[in-house]
């Protein structure tokens, strides 16, 4: 039986185990042996993400809205896989500024303002006190319903119950002191805390491992298997809408707004920040975290619908919350061990998120509001004091219990109105509102304290107007007529409509609202002045994160400060013997004798600096430092010389970008000039070896002929002079090879001549049909022509026309069936000139080998039939030379149906518009 003294009992042995391996973390990190120095354990850390939310709320959420629970989810996995390079960012500029929470990051990005990182505190815990609620009541809710065992009985908690009597309150002091003991026991310099991570990557394994247990049990215990709970969903109207793409209600807006959220909340949740940012200690990790930590979010999410849709189904109609599915699934089955072990994993879930994000939140209100008061009011008291460690500790513990308690004071306030997953998105919307000044300062050097400072006011404002109030309200505590009639009566101020929108859910309506009013105001006011000088020195330290991290402020500083008065500073919060041993670490690492140099340097006040900044913040470290550390000021001339040098290294700056132009520019030209050198060398070696391979063809025949004349001296006449006119007839083809070679390569390199004039195309085409009258006699052919007078004229090459109309004729005939053969020959105008076609009726050219009758000694006798006449130099002539006077060559045919031949020839200069009347 899950008596209440077994269960108190497993869960402080439960509580104690974490405390265990926090305290060996922490043992082997003093010893030098980082345990999260393993990518696995700060992936498993960053699953902290995964709280009772999670555990309960996705079950509650899947069993109203289906797959709706899946974009708190998408977001971060989107930005883990997609984003990591913004995470990667804050990681180094976390590093090399010593930042300890996402208020100094904010602060010391816009001159280490006090007053911006105040701001910057206030949201977030305002903004996570719903999300500490949200611990607080799923933890409540679970224990009540232990107690009641083996009865399921619903937690029911009156208005008027007193605090004594509410076994939330007990839960959230246990909670604090469990928190106070795990991850306050010392003062950090680096605000490191490696026990705390270690216990958290255990608690993410253990949180898993029970919902997925629950998950198998329900699946195929309870019923059998996937199949058969969908085929019970397909049975029930009132289910089947639970598998709809996008859930009724929801729509895409309220998708599109959830996986914004959760995509900023996985960067801009205090604890997410503490986890993925402050405590990485190697930026590699992101590499195995930006596959695993998508990977558990999905693992834990694969039996959600199950359990949704198991519960629906084993509990309808008998009141029981659908938040509570994971833990009354097993009761109802009298599953004792599974039952706790469901415990167990939604206290990891909850202790996980309080411990964290509680010390997160302690760290910012120490460093950020406490501090500075403390600095402004108290300044004298605090440097009398020899050891302020103990008052550090204090303020942190004090801040713990305090946000704890403010937790437990909304959940009694508000938190019943809500289901746990409305609860954590009220969160989410407050810790977005960081998005535009962080972001913006990580990718805009124009970015202002005073444009931040206007964001982030104008966006809480908004949050808490249109959230914060109404979830008030719901619960009964502002009057009802607020949420239906607006601040003051006035519609257009109605807190989830306002200025009239409607149509869409309240966390998209916030999401809007204050985005638009916070972008605007950061971006507006940082508009109206260009950043200061502290302003825009750490603008450059932001923005040029990746590329140059940067001294810090090492380089800048230029004044003096003893070593003793350093070491006795930092002693003050962080203690004696801590401030000694790092003070003699840093003389080791610089090979530096501590004692032999009493006035320090830019350096060690720098690492002073840092080493304040972990424990109290980086705007007060830099008050601190100022007040042992005078920095001298500097005179004109000294001012003057360095404005000098920086003119002169600009100037240089620019010189070396313009001979690097330079020198980029002439490399390309070199590179192109290689490129067309080695195709030229291409060009030549194709063009010998099909030379050579062409002379070898007529020289064969010559030498066998003439072998054969030589060997047979008695040979029948009429077989010599058969013999001798094929020495001829391959001499005449060598001779025309050589000849056409010469030319092509004469017009390849430009050395060709050119006799250019104006002439009348018509006689061209008429003289070269009259020089191949022969050859079409011979094969019995016929030719027609249309050649139309008065056509106006081109500036060319007599001779290189006749050339090309020779080339073109002469290959027509080629092919022709002799006695049926036909050519006709075209000539007509254009509207920019004059086209020539020659058509024949031979065997045609495949639609792949039109082509390459263009290229060198190619002929389509290569690839159809049995090779004809020729050297294949003729059609590669022809279209060089028509090119050479503007036009063009191509060829056009479907096999089986001959070849048409066109080539065009703009008109000459002087001649007419095309539209204008040809000359008589």
């Amino acid at each position: 039986m899950l008596e209440p003294p077994v269960v108190i009992a497993v869960a402080l042995l439960y509580l104690g185990l974490l405390f265990a391996v926090a305290w060996w973390g922490d043992k082997r990190a003093d010893q030098g042996r980082s345990i999260i120095a393993s990518p696995t354990i700060y992936a498993l850390s960053m699953a902290v993400y995964c709280t009772t939310w999670t555990f309960y709320g996705s079950v509650g959420r899947a069993a109203v809205s289906g797959i709706g629970f899946l974009p708190v989810y998408l977001g971060p996995t989107l930005v883990m896989a997609l984003g990591w390079i913004v995470l990667l960012k804050m990681i180094r500029i976390v590093k090399a500024n010593r930042i300890t929470s996402i208020a100094d990051f904010i602060s010391s990005r816009y001159g280490k303002s006090h007053g911006l990182g105040g701001l910057v505190t206030i949201i977030a815990v305002v903004g996570i006190i719903p999300y500490i609620s949200l611990q607080l009541k799923a933890v409540s809710n679970t224990v009540s319903l232990l107690l009641s065992y083996p009865e399921i009985v619903m937690p029911h908690r009156s208005a008027t119950m007193s605090v004594g009597a509410d076994i939330s309150f007990y839960i959230a002091l246990i909670l604090a002191a469990f928190t106070i003991v795990f991850g306050t026991r010392h003062l950090d310099a680096t605000e490191r805390h490696e026990g705390m991570v270690a216990a958290i990557a255990l608690e993410s394994v253990v949180k898993l491992v029970a919902f997925m247990a629950v998950g198998v049990f329900v699946t195929y215990g309870i019923y059998n298997g996937f199949g058969d709970i969908f085929d019970h969903v397909e049975a029930h109207d009132e289910l089947r809408r639970l598998l709809t793409a996008i859930p009724s209600g929801a729509g895409y807006t309220g998708w599109f707004s959830l996986i914004v959220l959760s995509g900023l909340a996985i960067l801009f949740l205090p604890r997410q920040f503490q986890v993925a940012v402050v405590e990485n200690v190697n930026e590699a990790h992101l590499k195995r975290a930006a596959w695993m930590f998508p990977l558990y979010l999905l693992l834990i999410n694969v039996f959600v619908l199950p359990i949704a849709v198991g519960g629906q189904l084993h509990f309808a109609g008998q009141g029981v919350d659908a938040d509570t599915f994971v833990l009354t699934l097993p009761m109802s089955q009298r599953q004792e061990g599974l039952t706790l072990l469901v415990f167990i994993g939604g206290l990891s879930s909850a202790t996980g998120m309080v411990i964290v994000e509680t010390i997160a939140l302690s760290t910012m209100v120490c460093n950020d509001l406490v501090m500075p008061m403390l600095l402004r009011h108290k300044r004298a008291a605090l440097a009398e004091s020899k050891d302020l460690s103990g008052l550090l500790l204090g303020i942190r513990r004090g801040a713990i219990v305090v946000i704890l308690l403010l937790g437990y004071l909304y959940f009694r306030l508000a938190g019943e109105a809500y289901a746990l997953v409305a609860i954590g998105l009220i969160s989410f919307s407050a810790v977005a509102q960081f998005a535009p000044a962080l972001i913006g300062g990580m990718y805009w050097r124009g970015g202002t304290r005073g444009g931040a400072l206007a964001g982030l006011s104008a966006g809480f404002a908004v949050w808490a107007y249109t959230l914060l109030l109404p979830s008030f309200a719901k619960s009964g505590w502002l009057p009802g007529d607020f949420l239906a009639q607006g601040f003051f009566g006035v519609d257009l101020l109605r807190p989830q409509q306002l200025f009239g929108l409607t149509g869409i859910d309240e966390i998209s309506h916030c999401l809007f609202w204050s985005f638009l009013a916070n972008i605007g105001a950061y971006v507006g006011v940082s508009l109206l002045r260009p950043p200061m000088v502290a302003e825009a020195t750490q603008a450059t330290l932001f923005v040029d994160a990746l590329s140059d991290p940067g001294q810090g402020g090492a380089i800048l500083w230029r004044g003096r400060a003893q070593v003793s008065d350093l070491q006795e500073l930092v002693g003050r919060f962080l203690g004696p013997t801590r401030a000694q041993a790092a003070f003699a670490a840093f003389a080791r690492r610089h090979g530096r004798d501590g004692n032999s140099t009493p006035e320090a340097d830019a350096k060690l006040v720098q690492f002073a600096e840092s080493l304040l900044a972990g424990a109290i913040g980086s705007a007060s470290a830099r008050v601190m430092v100022a007040s042992v550390a005078k920095e001298e000021p500097l005179s004109i001339e000294e001012v003057m010389h360095i404005l000098d040098e920086a003119s002169q290294l600009r100037t240089y700056s620019r010189e070396l970008e313009r001979k690097s132009r330079e020198l980029t520019a002439a490399t390309l030209e070199l590179q192109e000039a290689n490129e067309r050198l080695q195709e030229l060398d291409r060009v030549k070696d194709d063009i010998m070896s099909s030379v050579t391979h062409e002379l070898r063809t007529p020289l064969t025949s010559i030498r066998a002929f003439s072998e054969l004349l030589r060997d047979d001296p008695k040979m029948h006449l009429a077989d010599r002079e058969r013999f001798l006119g094929l020495i001829v007839s391959e001499a005449e083809r060598l001779t025309r090879l050589i000849n056409q070679t010469l030319d092509l390569a004469k017009i390849e390199s430009g050395r060709a001549d050119w006799n250019g004039c104006e002439l009348d195309l018509k006689e061209v085409v008429e003289q070269s049909i009259a020089a191949t009258s022969q050859l079409v006699r011979e094969k019995e052919a016929h030719v027609e022509v249309d050649l139309p007078d008065n056509l106006p004229l081109i500036l060319a090459d007599r001779d290189r026309l006749i050339q090309v109309m020779l080339n073109l004729l002469s290959n027509a005939v080629k092919f022709l069936t002799p006695g049926s053969g036909r050519i006709r020959v075209t000539l007509s105008r254009r509207d920019d000139g004059l086209e020539v076609s020659v058509a024949d009726n031979g065997p045609g050219i495949r639609p792949e080998d039109q082509q390459l009758v263009f290229e060198k000694f190619r002929q389509v006798g290569d690839t159809m039939t049995a090779k004809p006449s020729g050297t294949g130099l003729g059609l590669p002539i022809s279209r060089r030379i028509v090119e050479h006077f503007g036009g063009q060559l191509w060829v056009e045919s479907v096999p089986g149906e001959g070849a048409t031949f066109r080539f065009t020839l703009p008109f000459a200069p002087a001649q007419p518009p095309a539209d204008a009347s040809p000359a008589a």
